[in-house]
């Protein structure tokens, strides 16, 4: 199994890649820490994952309080023998979609919150761990929309996200070059659009409004090589790749797993 015995933080536990996430990280021998703020999601996922044979402990956290980042090591590695090998990034404050003129400037600062502020506290939280342990894995989850402006109606942007999501692509290198001393990596996955439960609620509704299946779905994967929106599954192993052994000597990398919707130069 890859990750046979290591224990995994995985923040951002949700409907989305989150739970995929905890659920393949469990399957392939992980013992595996959730957080998130929803604190029945958590524990709803928590006991389907133990219920399976696998091992998980479920932790409310909000990563834009410290004290609850510090909460979820701690109570995750004294789970588990209290080491930390890895930690996925993927809790998310999307916020609102606007351009430049009509931006929320007070909906921009809890988007910077969340996803900068809070992917650093997160993972001061568990390289506190990793630096006393001889290292470990950290993986930044971002999106395409930070190199491929995304909008619709020609008004509708994803910018604060994506802007804040950028921030979280430089923090990457940084973090890589900075922890490396401590045998700690970090690597930053770039997604694209990702078949699960959220992407197949915004198509459901395209269709409840009159517009064909096919066609809403075309218009997603029209510029997708491989011609599908990318499963949820196949896209939370190829951010797991990270915290495995296989990639035991890369760091600072950027991964698009998109599908060929970006290609990085």
């Amino acid at each position: 199994m890859l990750l046979r015995d290591k224990v995994i933080l995985i923040s951002g536990i949700g409907p989305g890649m989150g739970q995929a996430l905890a659920r393949i990280a469990a399957k392939e021998g992980a013992k595996v820490g959730l957080g998130a703020r929803n604190k029945e999601y958590v524990e709803q996922v928590t006991k389907e994952i133990t219920a399976a044979g696998g091992k998980a402990i479920g932790v409310s956290c909000d990563i834009t309080k410290r004290d609850q980042c510090d909460n979820f090591v701690a109570k995750t590695a004294e789970a588990f023998g209290g080491k930390i090998d890895g930690l996925v990034n993927s809790a998310v404050y999307h916020g609102d979609w606007g351009g430049t003129l009509d931006a929320d400037l007070n909906d921009w600062r809890k988007i910077y919150e969340t996803n900068v502020i809070g992917t650093l506290q997160m993972t001061q939280a568990a390289a506190e761990n990793m630096k006393k342990h001889g290292g470990g894995a950290i993986v930044n989850v971002s999106t395409m929309a930070t190199v491929k402006p995304y909008g619709f109606d020609d008004s509708h942007w994803e910018m604060g996200y994506a802007v804040a999501k950028g921030g979280v692509n430089v923090m990457g290198r940084y973090m890589s070059s900075d922890l490396g001393k401590h045998g700690i990596r970090v690597n930053t996955c770039r997604m694209g659009w990702i078949h699960g439960a959220p992407v197949e609620g915004f198509i459901q509704n395209q269709v409840n409004q009159g517009a064909p299946r096919d066609q809403v779905v075309g218009h997603l994967t029209k510029d997708i090589p491989i011609g599908i929106i990318p499963p949820e599954d196949d896209c939370a192993r190829g951010v797991l790749m990270f915290v495995s052994d296989y990639s035991r000597v890369v760091s600072g990398a950027v991964l698009d797993v998109n599908g060929g919707h970006w290609m990085a130069p």
